[in-house]
């Protein structure tokens, strides 16, 4: 039986283009996606949205909340506290504007789209509920860019916790992909008194699942997901806690991982370095195998 991987019909032919030189790949766009976690007995379970059929990227595939870095959280420091934006930067592999930039995204995202902030009026405190009116028409004007996320916490009052998040890994959309995101995955535990709830507009469904349930489901082929998404769900199947979880991030390697392309006895072969599984081997004008 198939299992879930994400497959679009014209990848082959991309891929063909750009071994022949007729295709250029477009510069990837910074982003950044967090795996929420909260305990269960036994287990974590993770935060995942169904994105909506009629997306024109992974349409019906399950993911994590995410998005693109706003260009204007570069463009002034925030209140903040856990590690400075030095640590993150040498972490992240970027510069310390960059640094603050996909951490923001990493924070806002979360708060777009699945209405739980890492954030609280002092560095040691996280708000509670935030499924308020006046929450939600901010959560709105952040959806809308009306606002930067750094206006909407100076607005609050708000001090954003870096500490509440683990980086975890680290992939690039593939070179022949018309839309390319350079993603920063993080690992982050729901606050209490929040809860998920399903505000994106690019979801039909939400859902907490434990990682090895949901992976189990992908290699029945119930579940379509991305390689990444599968990837780190059987990385997250080993832990017991979110506390876990979250304390093996720092260890984690972050180097990006993207995908390769090769002609080889008449096939192409696709492939994500470190990650065999994902592998396909596509005859000329046929489907992968």
């Amino acid at each position: 039986m198939a299992n879930g991987q994400w497959y679009p019909p014209e990848w082959p032919d991309r891929i063909r283009a750009l071994a022949e030189g007729t295709l250029t790949p477009v510069v990837p766009k910074r982003a950044a996606t967090v795996m929420l976690l909260k305990d269960t007995d036994g287990a974590p379970a993770v935060h995942m949205l169904r994105r909506r059929a009629s997306m024109a990227f992974a349409g019906g595939a399950y993911a994590y909340p995410g998005g693109g870095v706003d260009p204007r959280d570069d463009e002034r420091q925030i209140r903040w506290t856990g590690p400075t934006r030095a640590w993150w930067a040498s972490r992240l592999g970027v510069d310390e504007t960059s640094a603050q930039a996909i951490v923001c995204a990493a924070v806002r995202e979360t708060y777009e789209e699945a209405g739980v902030l890492l954030a609280g009026p002092t560095p040691d405190s996280v708000v509670g509920d935030t499924t308020g009116d006046d929450w939600e028409a901010d959560r709105e004007a952040l959806v809308a860019r009306d606002v930067s996320f750094a206006e909407f916490l100076e607005r609050r009052g708000l001090v954003l916790r870096s500490d509440l998040l683990g980086a975890w890994t680290r992939w690039i959309t593939p070179e022949f992909e018309p839309r390319r995101y350079d993603t920063w995955f993080f690992v982050a535990a729901l606050p209490e008194g929040q809860r998920t709830r399903n505000a994106s507009t690019e979801a039909d469904s939400t859902v907490w699942i434990r990682p090895g349930e949901a992976a189990d489901a992908y290699d029945k082929g119930d579940l379509l997901m991305m390689p990444p998404t599968i990837a780190t769900l059987r990385q997250l199947r080993s832990y017991a806690t979110a506390a876990e979880a979250l304390a093996a991030a720092p260890g984690r390697d972050l180097a990006p991982v993207l995908a390769k392309a090769r002609l080889e006895d008449g096939e192409l072969v696709l492939s994500w370095p470190g990650h065999d599984e994902f592998t396909k081997h596509i005859p000329t004008g046929g489907a992968p195998a």
